[in-house]
């Protein structure tokens, strides 16, 4: 477990610098002379470029491994900020945003497989991940704050330049101290070891029989990959799109530097409601289906409260959106593990990212689209309400699911 407190530490700095850019971006974007319209431009362009890089670092993380990636993305990351901190017009802003989005693509799949890689059965599995969201949420706490106190002291230059130079020796570091275990073998490797086997103890084998247990192996395989339910990464869309449009829109409140500051602190609070909720371990227990519909629910009335303007204090209602993040992530990344092969975990979790990406890029795009006409709060409530009727009940969401079990076979792909 060596290795998965290093790769903790090191997300823990990787997530403390992007976090703390959340209360600054918008009003350095505003400070160049950018339009809301082009701010929710820059903000989706981060995520839509997430698209390649994920396709990418899908099926590289499962060939190559994943440290290369993880550090490779984090230096890159923060070149680019530090690239970012001199930046002096709207568009610049729009291309070195678009690169970061490209270069930090390869960290989420990267990262997320390689913890997978080290648990042993479903349960480990689920600690890991919520060990993941801990550390996510942890940074997340005190680093939006930290980074509107950072621009409020010594402007959004020397903060952008500082939190740089945090990742590029992160990234550097990473080298040396994340290990990787053995990579899994896959279907065909192991088929093709039993065969092997086979033939040094029995080498009288048929051709008939080689014939059949082949047509019964290619008619297996056939069926599983028709099982794969992929309406499910419709969950990831919902949620980024409802992170983006929050990012969008609570960093546009604010007109002076004190509210600046406000507005760090409000996203703390959200990351304190997943804090809450996260601390949980229990939680991972149950169904990931059944948390993930749960966590969906919470944060869609949560969101139309907001929308709505319920008597309730904004710092409630975001607390209470932090709560539904706690129990959804670890559940969503449970959810696709459980659907998925030891194989498949970087494409499973590329694919995930690509979701995420999509749903980043709609999200504050549309806000800003139509923050004139209705409350972007309302809009989060209509995606999430609608990813909740997509996921109706199925037999194959609790398939392969036992709180006790090793990693069941692969449901397909």
């Amino acid at each position: 477990m060596r290795t998965a407190i290093w790769l903790y530490l090191f997300l823990f700095v990787a997530f403390f610098d992007l976090h703390a850019q959340y209360p600054m971006l918008t009003p350095f974007a505003v400070s160049l002379g950018a339009a809301p319209s082009f701010i929710g431009l820059v903000m989706g362009m981060y995520s839509l470029t997430h698209l390649p890089g994920n396709l990418m670092a899908g099926y590289g993380v499962d060939r190559y491994g994943s440290r290369i990636f993880i550090a490779a993305s984090l230096a890159g990351a923060g070149i680019l900020l530090l690239l970012q901190a001199r930046v002096t017009d709207p568009w610049h802003l729009l291309y070195i945003r678009s690169a970061s989005g490209f270069v930090l693509a390869f960290l989420s799949p990267a990262c997320l497989s390689l913890l997978a890689r080290l648990a042993k059965n479903h349960i480990q599995q689920g600690k890991l991940m919520a060990g993941n969201g801990l550390v996510h949420t942890i940074a997340s706490v005190v680093s939006p704050a930290a980074g509107a106190w950072l621009a409020a002291k010594i402007g959004f230059t020397q903060s952008f330049a500082i939190l740089g130079w945090i990742l590029l020796a992160t990234g550097i570091s990473s080298l040396w101290f994340v290990r990787e275990p053995p990579m899994p073998q896959t279907a065909a490797e192991g088929a093709s070891g039993e065969a092997g086997e086979a033939d040094r103890v029995r080498p009288a084998a048929t051709s008939d029989g080689q014939s059949a247990r082949s047509g019964a192996a290619s008619a297996e395989k056939g069926g599983a990959e028709g099982k794969f339910p992929w309406v499910v990464f419709l969950l990831p869309v919902a949620i980024s799109c409802a992170q983006g449009i929050l990012a969008f829109e609570l960093p546009l409140r604010a007109t002076s530097s004190d509210e600046l500051l406000t507005t760090g602190l409000l996203f703390s609070v959200v990351s304190l409601g997943a804090l809450a909720t996260l601390g949980m371990l229990f939680l991972q227990r149950y169904l990931p289906y059944g948390r993930n519909v749960a966590g969906l629910l919470l944060m869609a009335i949560a969101y139309y409260g907001m929308a709505a303007e319920w008597p309730i204090p904004m710092v409630g209602m975001l607390f209470v959106v932090g709560m539904a993040k706690g129990v959804i992530f670890p559940a969503m990344t449970s959810f696709m593990l459980q659907l998925s092969g030891p194989s498949r975990f970087g494409r499973t979790f590329s694919f995930m990212s690509i979701a995420m990406a999509i749903g980043s890029f709609l999200g504050p795009v549309a806000a800003g689209a139509v923050r004139g006409h209705l409350s972007p709060f309302f809009l989060s409530f209509a995606v999430l309400m609608a990813a909740l009727v997509a996921l109706m009940p199925r037999p194959v969401y609790a398939k392969g699911w036992n709180g006790s079990a090793d990693i069941p076979p692969a449901a397909g792909h």
